[in-house]
C-alpha cells in the first residue's frame, strides 16, 4: 500500500531558473524558512510573456511581490489585515519599491474590480476559499498567466467539499472537512526537544482521558484546555491534578499515577500506528485536490503546468500551478 501511494502522489519538480539578485536586506524581518520558501517559489515562475504588474494574493507584508517586482513591472498587494496593509507599505517605502499596499477582504464582492487582465496573480500559501477564490476571479477577468500555491483545503465556508471542475464534480468522492485537513496534518521534521514536548503532551492528555472517564462514570471524551509546556516538567499527578481540577473533578482517592501514566503512552503508540495508516491517503489526496483546481483552469482555456516548487522539508505544501492563456 505503501508503494501504491508513493505511486499515485508521485509528481515531478517544475523547472527553475536564477532569480535576479535580490535588493540589500530584502529578506530583512522574513523569517529564514518562509524567504527560502519565496526564493524557490520566485525561481519556478516562467511565463511566456513577461509579467506587467505583479498581483500578491493574500500578500501579507508583500515580502513575495518584493521579490518578484523588477524594473518595468507594477505590483499591487491584497491583505486582509490592517496592520500588515501598513507595515508592508513601510516595508515597501523603504526599499524604495513602487508597490500599492490594499487592505481588501479577497472574499468581498468587490474583489473583481481590483483585478483585470493585465495581473499577474501570484499566491503562495493562500488558504482554501481564499485561493479558490483568486482562481474564479482571475479566469473570469481574463488574467493571462498566475501562479498558485494551495494550503488549507479545510478552510472553506461548506460543511462538505464541492468540486471546482466539471470532471471533480463527475466524482463519487465525498470529502468532508476532516478529510479536506488530512494533507494539513503532515508537517516539517520538528527538533529531538519539540517532538519529545509534543508526544509527553499528547501521551498526558490520553491518560487524563483515561483518569476523568474513570471519575466521572461515563465513558465520553471531555474537552480539556491546552496546557503551557512549563506543565511537562511537572510531575505526571500534578499534571491531573490540575486539569481535573479545572473541570471541578474531584482527584481524592489512591490512584495509581505510574500505571496510568504507561496506559497513556500504549495509547500514543496506537495513535501513531493509526496515524501511519492514515498518512498513506494524505498526499494522494493533496494531489487530487490540486488536480481538480488544474482542471478548472483547464476548462477555462488555460494551458496548466503542475509541480513541486521545493523539498518537502522547507515546506510539505510545495505543489505549484502555474497556469497561462495564450
Amino acid at each position: 500500500m505503501a508503494a501504491l501511494s508513493l505511486e499515485l502522489s508521485s509528481v515531478g519538480e517544475l523547472p527553475g531558473h536564477e532569480l535576479a539578485v535580490a535588493g540589500h536586506r530584502l529578506n530583512v524581518d522574513v523569517p529564514g524558512r518562509k524567504w527560502q520558501q519565496i526564493e524557490a517559489f520566485a525561481s519556478r515562475l516562467q511565463f511566456a510573456e513577461a509579467p506587467k504588474h505583479w498581483l500578491d494574493w493574500c500578500s501579507g507584508k508583500g515580502h513575495l511581490g518584493r521579490r518578484l517586482l523588477q524594473t518595468g513591472q507594477q505590483l499591487t498587494c491584497l491583505e486582509y489585515d490592517p496592520t500588515l496593509v501598513l507595515s508592508g507599505q513601510a516595508l515597501s517605502q523603504r526599499h524604495q519599491m513602487h508597490a500599492l499596499h490594499v487592505e481588501q477582504d479577497v472574499l468581498a464582492a468587490n474583489t473583481a474590480s481590483l483585478l483585470n487582465a493585465e495581473h499577474t496573480p501570484v499566491a503562495l500559501h493562500a488558504c482554501g476559499d481564499l485561493h479558490v477564490r483568486l482562481l474564479q476571479l482571475a479566469s473570469a477577468v481574463g488574467c493571462k498567466q498566475l501562479a498558485v500555491a494551495p494550503c488549507c483545503y479545510n478552510r472553506i465556508s461548506l460543511a462538505t467539499y464541492e468540486a471546482l471542475s466539471s470532471a471533480g464534480s463527475r466524482s463519487d468522492l465525498q470529502l468532508s472537512l476532516e478529510d479536506l485537513a488530512l494533507p494539513m496534518s503532515e508537517t516539517v521534521t520538528a527538533g529531538a526537544r519539540v517532538r519529545r514536548q509534543r508526544d509527553t503532551s499528547m501521551a498526558r492528555r490520553l491518560a487524563f482521558d483515561l483518569l476523568q472517564r474513570q471519575l466521572r462514570g461515563i465513558d465520553e471524551y471531555l474537552p480539556t484546555p491546552s496546557l503551557p509546556s512549563t506543565w511537562l516538567d511537572k510531575s505526571f499527578a500534578d499534571y491531573c491534578h490540575h486539569l481535573a481540577a479545572h473541570k471541578e473533578l474531584s482527584t481524592i482517592g489512591p490512584q495509581d499515577w505510574p500505571a496510568l501514566e504507561a496506559a497513556g503512552w500504549q495509547r500514543l503508540a496506537e495513535v501513531r500506528n493509526l496515524e501511519l495508516l492514515r498518512g498513506l491517503f494524505r498526499r494522494p489526496l493533496e494531489l487530487w485536490l490540486v488536480l481538480d483546481r488544474a482542471l478548472f483552469l483547464s476548462e477555462r482555456g488555460y494551458t496548466v503546468r503542475l509541480g513541486t516548487f521545493c523539498e518537502t522539508p522547507l515546506t510539505p505544501r510545495n505543489f505549484l500551478l502555474l497556469a497561462e492563456r495564450t
